[in-house]
């Protein structure tokens, strides 16, 4: 079965020129020009992919990234942007983002992003440390009776820290495990990951915490 993407684009040539392509590449292609479109369409199906504008019409594709996340989409996400200044990054991967490609690009690096991304999107097993559990067929994390959703990043990215139960886990390695390569991250894009990874455990009095190793980088006991 076909990886399914949903295209959130209201130029009408780059949709097209995205949407022929990715077809032509095997993917089954959904395509939006607006944030209104995007939010009820997926409020109504699960694509297992997203590529966003972040200049859209009516709204900001980080906005929009946010309110699927809200709605508890946990698909990922690649932005597409004009801008290529650090902060934009920054924010795109705060906002629930997953990757990020500057216009203009080079399909075949839209294609590989993409792949990677479906390729890394759900882990293969439970894992636990402590009261918490990850669960990869609800893309959730589980205490006690409650849970989280999380996105694929997190999933990923706590998914890195639990694997390595105890183990201070360095940021490089955080990095490979949760980002696709050729992602640009930085270091605080990871840290504003940890952040909300923290919210959410906090959110479920989990007695489990992620300690800072400073210079080095993480440590979940």
């Amino acid at each position: 079965m076909n990886t399914s993407v949903l295209v959130v684009e209201d130029d009408p040539d780059l949709r097209r020129l995205v949407s022929k392509g990715l077809e032509e590449e095997g993917f089954e292609v959904l395509v939006v020009r607006n944030g209104a479109d995007a939010l009820e369409l997926t409020r109504r199906s699960q694509p297992e992919l997203l590529v966003v504008d972040i200049g859209l019409p009516d709204t900001d594709g980080r906005d929009l990234c946010q309110a699927m996340r809200a709605d508890g989409m946990t698909a990922p996400v690649l932005f597409l942007t004009a801008r290529d200044s650090g902060a934009d990054r920054v924010s795109g991967f705060g906002a629930g983002g997953d990757d990020y490609l500057t216009k203009p690009f080079v399909f075949a690096e839209l294609v590989a992003r993409l792949r990677a991304l479906a390729r890394r999107g759900v882990p293969a097993a439970t894992a636990t440390v402590g009261d918490l559990t990850l669960d990869p067929v609800s893309h959730s994390l589980v205490a006690g009776s409650g849970s989280v959703s999380l996105t694929p990043t997190e999933f990923r990215l706590l998914g890195a820290l639990v694997s390595r139960g105890g183990a201070v886990v360095r940021r490089h390695e955080l990095m490979a495990a949760a980002w696709p390569p050729g992602a640009v991250v930085h270091d605080n894009t990871v840290d504003v990951y940890v952040r909300r990874l923290r919210r959410k455990m906090e959110e479920l009095n989990s007695e489990a915490r992620i300690e800072t190793v400073h210079g080095v980088g993480y440590i979940l006991g």
